[in-house]
C-alpha cells in the first residue's frame, strides 16, 4: 500500500468530541487527489504497537494542497481517537495511506440524497465539493441529538438543499417525507449508526427504490475485548492478540502480510478462511452474511474477536 509521510499543520476543536486536522506535504508539494467519499488510513504508533484506524477526508477532493479528517473520540474505544486527540500535535510528521473509495457518488444518478447522522456527516463533506463542481443536484439531510454534538455544522455551508435535522429542538429526521416522491433514477447515500443505515435502506425498500440506487457506509473501528490466540495453518504459527489490538493488527505485527483497504469491516478485502473453529467467532463486520457468520467458516481480522479454545486462520 502507497504511504505518504505528512506534517499536521493544523488542528481544531470542533465539538467536545470531534476535532479536525489537517495534513500537508512536509516540502509543499501536491498530494495526490481523490474523489468525493474518498479515506485515509493512518498510523499511530504506541511502542511495539502501531494501530490503524480509517477515516474519511472532508477537504475539497480538487485541492491537492492538504487533507482533512475529523476524528470522534471515544473513550471506550481501543485508544486510536484518544491518541488523535491526546498525542498529535501541529509541526508532528504522520504516516498516511493514499487515499481510496469505497463510497463513491454513483454520477449516474439524477438526483443525489445523502443522509448523515452524527459524525457520519464525514465522508460527505468532500462529496458536496463534487457535486458542487458538476452542479449535480442533490440534498443533504444531517441529523444529530443536539447542536453541541453536530461537529459537522462548523464544516457545511449554508444552502437551501442542506437540511439540519436536530432531534433536541424537535426537528427530527422524517425518512419517510425525504424518500417519497423523488423522481426516477434518484440516489441515496447513508453514512451513521448503524440503525440509520437500517431505517433508510428499510424505508426505500418499502417505497420500491431498487437495491442499486442504495447505498450506504458504516465505517467502525475495531472493538476491545478479551485477549485470543490465532494458529497459521500453513506453518503453526500462533499469534496472541491483545485486549486492545484488532486480529489484522497483531498479524502485523507478527509479519504476516494480509490485504486491506477499510479496516472497518466494510469492504471485504480482508476476508479470510477459517480451517479449525472450536469456539465462537465474534462478529463485527459490515462484510459477512448473517448465513456465513452462522458457518463460522470466514473472518474478517480487520473487526472480528474470537472466544474459546481454537481458532485455526488459512493463511
Amino acid at each position: 500500500m502507497n504511504k505518504l509521510t505528512l506534517k499536521v499543520t493544523e488542528t481544531q476543536q470542533l465539538s467536545p468530541l470531534v476535532k479536525r486536522f489537517r495534513f500537508e506535504h512536509p516540502d509543499g508539494s501536491a498530494l495526490p487527489l481523490f474523489s468525493g467519499g474518498a479515506h485515509i488510513t493512518v498510523e499511530m504508533p504506541e511502542g511495539e504497537l502501531i494501530r490503524r484506524n480509517s477515516y474519511s477526508l472532508v477537504s475539497d477532493p480538487y485541492d491537492g494542497s492538504g487533507y482533512e479528517i475529523a476524528v470522534r473520540r471515544e473513550d471506550t474505544g481501543r485508544g486510536g481517537s484518544r491518541y488523535m486527540h491526546e498525542k498529535v500535535n501541529e509541526g508532528d510528521l504522520i504516516t498516511v495511506s493514499a487515499p481510496k473509495n469505497l463510497f463513491q457518488l454513483d454520477l449516474r444518478a439524477k438526483k443525489h440524497i445523502l443522509i448523515a447522522g452524527g459524525i457520519g456527516i464525514t465522508p460527505f463533506l468532500s462529496q458536496l465539493r463534487q457535486l458542487d463542481l458538476a452542479q449535480a443536484p442533490f440534498e443533504l439531510h444531517y441529523a444529530a441529538r443536539s447542536r453541541k454534538e453536530a461537529a459537522g455544522l462548523a464544516m457545511l455551508p449554508e444552502a437551501a438543499h442542506i437540511h439540519i435535522h436536530i432531534s433536541e429542538e424537535g426537528k427530527r429526521m422524517d425518512l419517510g417525507e425525504i424518500l417519497d416522491g423523488q423522481p426516477l433514477g434518484t440516489h441515496v447515500y447513508t453514512c451513521g449508526p448503524d440503525g440509520l443505515i437500517k431505517a433508510v435502506a428499510d424505508q426505500a425498500a418499502r417505497l420500491n427504490w431498487p437495491t442499486s440506487s442504495v447505498h450506504s457506509e458504516a465505517f467502525t473501528a475495531p472493538p476491545p475485548g478479551e485477549p485470543f490466540e490465532v494458529t497459521i495453518a500453513s506453518t503453526g504459527q500462533k499469534v496472541r492478540v491483545k485486549a486492545d489490538q484488532s486480529l489484522l493488527e497483531a498479524l502485523e505485527a507478527a509479519g504476516i502480510e494480509i490485504d486491506y483497504s477499510c479496516r472497518g469491516g466494510a469492504c471485504g478485502r480482508c476476508e479470510t478462511s477459517v480451517t479449525s473453529c472450536e469456539g465462537r467467532i465474534l462478529h463485527h463486520d459490515h462484510w459477512l452474511s448473517d448465513d456465513e457468520r452462522a458457518e463460522q467458516t470466514k473472518i474478517m481480522p480487520c473487526m472480528s474477536r474470537f472466544k474459546g479454545t481454537r481458532l485455526e486462520l488459512d493463511l
